[in-house]
C-alpha cells in the first residue's frame, strides 16, 4: 500500500480513529483472533470486539463486515453507518489455511489502511517470530530477493523489516549450525521474585519484601524437581542454561551459590554453550552475588537499566536510578564480567526522542556486549493498562525515527541485531531487537524464540516447550502461584514425567 495514497484517503473521509469502538462481524468462527489481532494493529487505543454474528448490534462509528460465501471472501466497512469500502478475493478450494488467512488479511489490511492513512512496518504479519520466515526460505535455498519479494507480497512488509528480518535469520542460522540443537535441550530455571512490580509488568512477580521467609522453601521445591528433570534427561545434552525471573538476584548470595552449586552437581556441563544469569534490576545487585555467580559457570549475566532517565524511573515503579545502574555494570566488569547484556525499553510514559537519544549515549559509555531493545507492549494486566488513560495523557512515543536511531546507535557500537520477536499491543506495532558482538551473541534467546529446541523449564509459572520432529511443539505448564507450587511441587514433577511418558523426551 501507498502511504502517502492512503493518507490522502484517509483525510478526505475524515477516518481516522484513535480510541473509538470498533465492531466486527464475521460470519464463520475460526478466523476471530487472526482479524482481532489486524485490527489492534491499525487501533491499538481502540476496543475491538470481532464475534460471529449475523447482524451488528451497536452503533460503533467503525463497523467491519467480514463475509465468507463458497470461493471467495468479502470485506465491507462502514462509518456512521455509511459504506466506506468494499472488497473481495477468490478463495479456491485448493487453498491451504494459511493461505486462506494470507488472502483475507491482505483485504483486511487495504481495508483499514485506507481508513486509517497508516501502513504498518510489518504489514499484516502479528505473530511474535517474523524471522521465522526468511529462515525456512534461506533453508529452502531462497535468495535475498525471492524472500523480499515474497514478504511484500504476502504480508506487505516494508522493506526495512524485511531486510533486518532476513539479516538475523542468517545470523542465526549460522550460530544455530554449530550447535548439535536438534538432539539436545536447555535448561531454564525461574525465580519470581522481584523488589518491586514495574508499572508495564504482567509477569506474576512476587516482592521480596512480603516473600522473604518463603524463599528458602522456594529453592527447596525448586532444586527438588531440578534433581528429577536432572534424571530424567540424563543421557540427553544440554546446550544452555538461562535463570530468569522475576529477579534471580533477589537470592542472597547464600541462596544463589546454593542454586548454582544444585545445577552444576546435577548436570554434565561439557557441551553447554552458555550459562546466563539475569542480574536484572541493579538495586539487587551487590559484589558478593557477582563473586558469587562468577565463581561458577555463569559466563553471560544481564543488567537492566530500561532507560537511563531517573524520573521515567519513578514512574514505572524501578527503585533505583541511573546511577545505580552504572555502579552496577561497573562492579560486574571489576568482578571479571566479559558477557554482559542491558534491556531498554522504547515508548515509555513521558519519553520523548531526545530521552532515548540520552539513555543510547549513555550506554554507548559503559560499552555493553549486548543490547536488547524492547519496544513497549501495553500488556492486558500490567498496572500501565488498568490506568492508560493517566499514562497516555504523559505521551507513549515510539515511531520509526526513535527505531532506526536505535539501529544506528548499536551499530555505531559494533553491535549487530542477533534475534527479533514480537509481542502483541507493542507501541508503533515495532518489535524488540537484540543485539550483539559478534561472538556474544545470546544462543538461549535465538534457540526459544526460532523454536528449533525444548525448553524445559522449572520453577513457578515455567513453561516447559517441548519441539518434537516435523515442528511439533507441546507445553508443560507449572503453576504460576509461589505457593501453590511449594505445596504441589510433588505433582508439577509427575506432570513432566507423565508426559514424557507419553509423548518421549
Amino acid at each position: 500500500m501507498d502511504m502517502e495514497k492512503a493518507q490522502e484517503s484517509a483525510m478526505k473521509r475524515g477516518a481516522i480513529l484513535m480510541s473509538d469502538n470498533i465492531e466486527v462481524k464475521v460470519n464463520i468462527p475460526s478466523y476471530e483472533y487472526d482479524i482481532h489481532s489486524l485490527v489492534k494493529a491499525f487501533y491499538p487505543k481502540a476496543e475491538v470486539s470481532v464475534q460471529v454474528k449475523d447482524a451488528f448490534e451497536t452503533d460503533c462509528p467503525f463497523q467491519m463486515d467480514v463475509h465468507f460465501t463458497e470461493g471467495h471472501v468479502n470485506v465491507t466497512t462502514y462509518q456512521n453507518g455509511e459504506t466506506l469500502y468494499v472488497g473481495f478475493c477468490d478463495l479456491p478450494d485448493t487453498l491451504t489455511r494459511k493461505e486462506v488467512k494470507d488472502r483475507f488479511k491482505r483485504l483486511i489490511y487495504q481495508a483499514l489502511s485506507e481508513h486509517s492513512g497508516r501502513v504498518l512496518p510489518w504489514g499484516t504479519l502479528t505473530g511474535i517470530r517474523p524471522t521465522k520466515i526468511p529462515m525456512a526460505m534461506l533453508e529452502d535455498g531462497a535468495s535475498d530477493e525471492e524472500i523480499k519479494t515474497y514478504m511484500e507480497e504476502t504480508y506487505y512488509c516494508s522493506e526495512e523489516k524485511i531486510q533486518l528480518s532476513t539479516e538475523i535469520a542468517k545470523w542465526e542460522m549460522k550460530l544455530l549450525n554449530s550447535l548439535d540443537y536438534q538432539n539436545g535441550y536447555s535448561l531454564y530455571v525461574g525465580i519470581p521474585f522481584c523488589p518491586s512490580t514495574c508499572l508495564y509488568c504482567s509477569f506474576t512477580s512476587y516482592p521480596l519484601g512480603k516473600w522473604a521467609k518463603r524463599v528458602d522453601d522456594y529453592l527447596d521445591a525448586l532444586c527438588k524437581e531440578i534433581d528429577f528433570i536432572a534424571e530424567e534427561l540424563k543421557d540427553k545434552v544440554l546446550n544452555s542454561v538461562y535463570i530468569g525471573g522475576g529477579t534471580p538476584t533477589t537470592l542472597n548470595a547464600q541462596q544463589m551459590d546454593r542454586l548454582l552449586t544444585k545445577i552444576e552437581e546435577k548436570f554434565d556441563f561439557s557441551q553447554v554453550k552458555e550459562f546466563t544469569v539475569e542480574a536484572g534490576r541493579p538495586d539487587s545487585v551487590t559484589r558478593e552475588k557477582l563473586e558469587v555467580i562468577k565463581k561458577h559457570k555463569v559466563d553471560r549475566i544481564s543488567v537492566n537499566p530500561q532507560t537511563m532517565k531517573d524520573e521515567t524511573l519513578k514512574i514505572i515503579g524501578r527503585h533505583h536510578t541511573v546511577q545505580q545502574t552504572v555502579e552496577a555494570y561497573q562492579l560486574a566488569r571489576e568482578v571479571g564480567f566479559d558477557n554482559i547484556n542491558m534491556d531498554l525499553i522504547i515508548g515509555l510514559p513521558g519519553e520523548s526522542k531526545e530521552d532515548v537519544a540520552h539513555t543510547l549515549n549513555e550506554l554507548k559509555a559503559l560499552a555493553p556486549d549486548s543490547i536488547t531493545v524492547h519496544s513497549l507492549a501495553i500488556k492486558r494486566a500490567a498496572r500501565l493498562n488498568l490506568f492508560k488513560d493517566t499514562y497516555e495523557e504523559m505521551g507513549l512515543e515510539n515511531s520509526s525515527e526513535i527505531m532506526d536511531m536505535t539501529y544506528a546507535s548499536c551499530m555505531e557500537q559494533g553491535l549487530l541485531p542477533y534475534y527479533l520477536y514480537r509481542q502483541k499491543n507493542m507501541a508503533g506495532n515495532f518489535e524488540n531487537v537484540g543485539y550483539a558482538k559478534a561472538d556474544k551473541a545470546g544462543i538461549y534467546n535465538i534457540l526459544i524464540m526460532e523454536e528449533k529446541q525444548s525448553i524445559v523449564a522449572a520453577g513457578a509459572g515455567a513453561s516447559t516447550k517441548m519441539v518434537y520432529p516435523g515442528g511439533r511443539i507441546e507445553r508443560i505448564e507449572n503453576v504460576k502461584d509461589v505457593g501453590q507450587y511449594i505445596e504441589r511441587i510433588d505433582e508439577m514433577i509427575q506432570r513432566k514425567k507423565d508426559f514424557w511418558e507419553m509423548n518421549g523426551r
